[in-house]
């Protein structure tokens, strides 16, 4: 990273954590110790490495919808993990995720985005989730 940043200017290391890591849930104890515990390694990097031309970069997301990780998750059962996503408008895609990596290691050099929570708008924070159509309330 050292050879890179002297060589461009500046250099980049990026996490994709979760908001898992940021609140624990019922289930979750394995996965928000990983994920503390990269989230922890990402913040004490940007530490270690101040004054140097170096960004750290963490992105936390929320729900994001893929094949695997929930199939994953709750043991290959295909019902269960398709209810995780049911009537939820719009959960993240990877697409997402990737696109807010991209913005994040495009922005100039001397700016850093030190973490970076996203969610689907129907999920407000990790354990409140909205099913069904977003609606405007009141009109």
């Amino acid at each position: 990273m050292r050879r890179a940043a002297a060589s461009d200017g500046h250099a980049d290391l990026v996490f994709v954590t979760s908001t898992a890591a940021q609140g624990a849930y019922p289930g979750g104890a394995g996965y928000n110790a990983a994920k503390a515990g990269e989230a922890m390694l990402a913040h004490a990097l940007r530490l270690e490495l101040n004054g140097e031309p170096i960004r750290v970069v963490e992105v936390a997301p929320g729900m994001v919808r893929t094949e695997e990780f929930t199939l994953n998750r709750l043991g290959g059962d295909a019902a269960a993990a398709e209810k995780v996503y049911a009537d939820v408008e719009a959960p993240l895609r990877a697409e997402d995720v990737a696109d807010v990596i991209a913005y994040a290691l495009n922005a100039p050099g001397h700016v850093n985005l030190d973490l970076i929570t996203m969610r689907p708008v129907a999920q407000s924070a990790q354990h409140l989730l909205a099913r069904g159509p977003l609606t405007v309330r009141g009109e």
